[in-house]
Order: structure tokens, then C-alpha cells, then sequence
């Protein structure tokens, strides 16, 4: 065992025995973060246009400010953006996150000096806790990439604008510089099949023990491996054993995963955005994320079904359930206040609190009152491609109302790596599977409201062909899963296949 690997071990026994402290005291140590939040958010503009000075308990601040998203609360961060100080949190913010807006063009994330801690620290942790409760740290001693975006930073009115990504590139700690890949000049790379292109290359020779990226990039880094050298990344990379990933579910993507590698590796979910670092997986025996409630973030959260009614009730840590579906509201140090990231979110555990991500707010399908989420979607399809033996590499779904002919239905556009033999049985099994998970979807079905979902096959490569349509290919974008309008449906249509 070389010295990094011992290290690794003695460190991830003091960090696992922190965490331990901190998340068996969950109300603790949310009211902690909570106070000191409001105390440093009282010497801003927003904490004194709502009045924190005056606000004691989480009630007081449910009264005080108002569930927002990134539109209600641009005024604000346009301030911060023009280079004024203390409008959101004191001070200026060290960082903007530009991410891309669905419809107020490029947004503006805040990174301040309290919460860029926050984003590095539970990466690390979570590579730490895999270690504690494994055992395995000879991982750290091999090559480790990081599939992300460019860390070229833009300057904007004196503050450093990027990619989340690409700005936690800047603080990768010194003990893994060596092992970290790509070469910073192949991650400036800004072409992302250009990128994954040289990232083939300079890999192939490296011996690579753990690779991190969202599934579908990953993917095709794995594909291209593959079609370079004729052989399974795992016999390429014969030490590699650890996959990081985050950003969407990994299920879908796993079997096609495991027949690229050649065999199973272990895996660890994160929960990283621009607004901050949620959650991580803190073991491979249990479902779901450790939610982080000591990192500079006050959770609060509202039940889905009631989100879009009028002032609906704002729970705090010690209110929630297991089960039950929310809408993940915030407040962090980089000075967003009661911020609804768009987020949905379960419990698996409050003893921890671990929580899956079920999906976001505004992507479900309610066309006609049937409240599916991604989640329902995604167990449907991947308990259906099981029993069918069948590979999906990518689908998304959307509202069909007005058909040509014959009732509405749900629409599944799905890119196969091996189809179905019989794909009507198939739409069938998919069908039933998601009536069994969402009785409103079932109730619509039985009362002949809508008919039995359709399957459109998207030919390989398609899914990859519509985001490079849409400037989203690669880095940290997402294909969204379900849609209530035919926004992506439609462009898929047009798409010369």
C-alpha cells in the first residue's frame, strides 16, 4: 500500500466520523446553519429590503421572503452582476456560474468565498466515504479524469465567469494534480467531440482508476474507446474501478455501461448544481444520497402536488417524510435566498436523510392531470427493458393531445442500443408498468381518457444529433426526460436522421 493510499484511509475514517456527528443531529445542525445565514444576510441589500434583523425562526423567514426562481430574483443578481457589492450577501461574489435559462437567456449563479468551499469539500467527501466504507483506496494511486467543461473563465465586471465545472477545475487540491486528467489544454478544448476525441487519445496509454462525468458523456468517451481499440474499457483500463457521475439517473445508462467496461464497477452518485452541492452517495449499501445540511444550506421543502397552489406549506428538516414528493427550496452563502432550484426530491431515510432526485418541477407531464415524473418514468422503462432484454441509450417523453386520429397519448421517443423483438409488447409493458407507479396515469388509461403510450425509434446517434442542434452537446447539459408541451418532440421530427 503506497503512502497516498494509507493517507487516504486515515483521512476518510476522520471525515466519515464528522459526517457521522453532524448528520445525526439533522435539526441542529440546519438551525445553526440557518442563524448564521440570516446574521451575515442581514448586512446586505436583500437581507435589509426583508428585514432579517427581524426574523428569528424559519417561520418568520417563510413569512418574510418569498419562494423565488432565478426571474424573480434576477433585479437582484443583475446588481451583483454589474459589479455592485452587498445585494445579495456581503461583500462581492467570487465567482459567477453561467448556466443556460429556458427563458431569460444566460444565468448568473453566484459563487461567493464561503460557498466555493462548499462545492470542493463534498466532492472530496464523497470519494472519502466510498473509501471508509469499502476499504478500497488503491484507487487514488492511478489515473483519475473528470469529463467537464472548459475551465476558461470570462471576466465580468471584475468577476470571474464560467462553467461550474470549469471553475472547480481551478481548485482540484495539489495531492491529485498528477493523477487528474485531461492536460488542461485538452479541457480547453471547446468542441466537445473534438474534446472527447483527444481525451481518447491522451488517456489510452494512462492507467485509469476512476472516471467521473454525466452518463451520456461518459458514454460516448466510452464508445469511442471501444471503437478505437476493438476492446472493453475495462480491459483497456484494467484498474479502473470507481465511476463518479451525477446529473441524471444512472439506471438507464447502467447495463449498457456494464457491456462497454465488460463487467461491473462501483459507482457514486453526487448531486453537485450551480447553486451548490446537495447531496452525495455516502454508501453502497444504501438507495439514495446523504443530504448535506452542515454545508451553507438551509433546506426547505413543499410537497409537488401542492407547489403551484397558494401559499403552500414550507417544511424544514424535521417536517419531512419518507415517500413523499418535494420541491427542493434553498438558501445558501453565495446569497440566494428561498430559491427553488426546480428541483424534485424523495426521502429514502431521515435516519440519515437521504433523498433520490425524482425529477424537476417543470418537467413532468400533467397534459391532462396524469402528475408523471421522471423518476415513474424511468423505473417504468428500465424495469421493461430488463424483462425485454433490451439496451436503451436515450429517451425523453411528451404529450401527444391532438392526434390525427383516436385519443391523446404520452409519446416515447427512445434511442435502442439493442431494440425489443416486439416493440408493441413492449410500449405495453412500459405501459402497465407506469399505471402500477401513478393511479392518475391509470384512471386516464381505464376511463379511455387517453390510449396506451407510443414508441418513436430514434435511430442511433439521434439524441446526440438534436442537443448538438440545440449548442448543448457534451460539458454539463442534460437531455430533459419528460416535457408537458412537444418543444423537444417537434424538433426531433424535423431532424434529418
Amino acid at each position: 500500500m503506497s503512502i497516498k493510499s494509507f493517507s487516504a484511509k486515515l483521512f476518510a475514517k476522520y471525515i466519515a466520523g464528522k459526517t457521522q456527528k453532524w448528520s445525526a443531529n439533522p435539526v441542529a445542525t440546519q438551525d445553526a446553519v440557518f442563524q448564521y445565514l440570516i446574521k451575515k444576510g442581514a448586512k446586505a441589500k436583500f437581507g435589509k429590503d426583508h428585514n432579517f434583523e427581524n426574523i428569528k425562526t424559519a417561520a418568520d423567514f417563510a413569512k418574510a421572503v418569498p419562494v423565488r426562481d432565478y426571474e424573480a430574483l434576477k433585479n437582484y443578481v443583475e446588481e451583483a452582476v454589474a459589479g455592485k457589492e452587498d445585494i445579495l450577501w456581503p461583500g462581492k461574489p467570487e465567482y459567477f456560474a453561467k448556466t443556460s435559462g429556458t427563458t431569460s437567456g444566460a444565468k448568473y449563479i453566484p459563487i461567493t468565498k464561503e460557498s466555493m468551499p462548499m462545492h470542493v469539500n463534498a466532492a472530496r467527501d464523497a470519494i472519502l466515504h466510498y473509501i471508509a466504507e469499502s476499504g478500497n483506496s488503491s484507487f487514488v494511486d492511478g489515473k483519475m479524469i473528470f469529463l467537464q467543461g472548459s475551465p476558461k473563465l470570462q471576466i465580468k465586471s471584475g468577476i470571474k465567469t464560467g462553467r461550474l465545472s470549469g471553475i472547480v477545475a481551478h481548485y482540484v487540491p495539489g495531492y491529485l494534480q498528477k493523477n487528474r486528467m485531461p492536460s488542461w489544454e485538452t479541457n480547453c478544448i471547446e468542441d466537445w467531440e473534438s474534446k472527447v476525441d483527444a481525451i481518447v487519445e491522451e488517456t489510452l496509454p494512462e492507467n485509469m482508476s476512476v472516471i467521473s462525468g454525466i452518463p451520456p458523456w461518459v458514454q460516448m468517451y466510452f464508445e469511442k474507446l471501444q471503437a478505437k481499440t476493438g476492446k472493453p474499457v475495462g480491459e483497456i483500463f484494467p484498474n479502473f474501478n470507481l465511476f463518479i457521475y451525477g446529473g441524471v439517473n444512472y439506471e438507464p445508462y447502467r447495463k449498457k455501461f456494464e457491456n462497454l467496461i465488460g463487467r461491473r464497477v462501483d459507482s457514486i452518485e453526487l448531486y453537485p448544481a450551480s447553486e451548490g452541492f446537495f447531496a452525495f452517495q455516502d454508501s453502497q449499501k444504501e438507495k439514495g444520497m446523504l443530504l448535506l445540511l452542515n454545508s451553507g444550506i438551509f433546506y426547505e421543502f413543499i410537497k409537488a402536488d401542492e407547489f403551484f397552489t397558494e401559499n403552500p406549506q414550507r417544511l424544514t428538516i424535521g417536517e419531512v417524510a419518507v415517500g413523499v414528493n418535494y420541491v427542493m427550496v434553498i438558501s445558501t452563502t453565495a446569497g440566494l435566498w428561498a430559491y427553488n432550484v426546480g428541483d424534485t426530491v424523495m426521502f429514502t431515510s431521515t435516519k440519515p436523510h437521504r433523498v433520490v432526485v425524482t425529477g424537476r418541477i417543470k418537467h413532468f407531464i400533467s397534459a391532462f392531470g396524469e402528475h408523471v415524473i421522471g423518476k415513474e418514468v424511468e423505473e417504468a422503462l428500465a424495469s421493461t427493458a430488463s424483462q425485454f432484454k433490451a439496451q436503451v441509450s436515450e429517451f425523453t417523453v411528451a404529450p401527444q393531445i391532438n392526434p390525427s386520429e383516436g385519443l391523446p397519448f404520452h409519446e416515447w421517443f427512445i434511442e435502442f442500443d439493442t431494440q425489443p423483438e416486439d416493440l408493441d409488447a413492449f410500449a405495453q409493458a412500459i405501459d402497465e408498468a407506469l399505471q402500477q407507479q401513478n393511479s392518475y396515469y391509470k384512471d386516464l388509461i381505464t376511463g379511455k381518457i387517453l390510449k396506451r403510450l407510443e414508441i418513436k425509434v430514434i435511430p442511433q446517434g439521434g439524441f446526440t444529433a438534436y442537443m448538438k442542434s440545440k449548442g448543448k452537446l457534451g460539458g454539463q447539459n442534460k437531455l430533459p426526460r419528460l416535457a408537458n408541451d412537444r418543444s423537444i418532440a417537434d424538433v426531433l421530427y424535423q431532424l434529418d436522421f
